[in-house]
């Protein structure tokens, strides 16, 4: 089946994109200056696993939190909506191409 762009559906997804990730512990790593040791340097992590978990929970929690409330509360889903868009107005639309597969995983596949 062929993924056409649905433009409402894209800006509700780079909202609660907004909300669930660019919002969460990632603004904080995200914040402060590039190492200039290893900026740039892929044999060097970048995110501690503690980071790592803590970016995945919240956005998990978050991403909860949106889909609960789509299906019991759509007056505050839409106002959280409307805050994630005020985020992503210039972000570009989704690609529609197959998702890559990650080729690290992690010794621990819990978030």
């Amino acid at each position: 089946m062929e993924i056409n762009l649905d433009h409402t559906l894209a800006i509700e997804a780079k909202a609660m994109v907004a909300l669930a990730f660019r919002n969460g512990p990632i603004e904080a790593l995200h914040a402060g200056k590039p190492c200039a040791v290893c900026c740039g340097n892929p044999n060097v992590f970048h995110i501690s696993d503690e980071e790592m978990k803590a970016m995945m929970k919240s956005a998990v929690d978050t991403l909860y939190r949106l889909l609960w409330q789509r299906e019991n509360d759509s007056a505050a889903y839409l106002e959280n909506l409307t805050l994630g868009e005020r985020y992503t107005m210039q972000w570009d639309d989704p690609e529609l191409k197959k998702p890559r597969k990650s080729g690290s995983a992690t010794k621990d596949q819990n978030p």
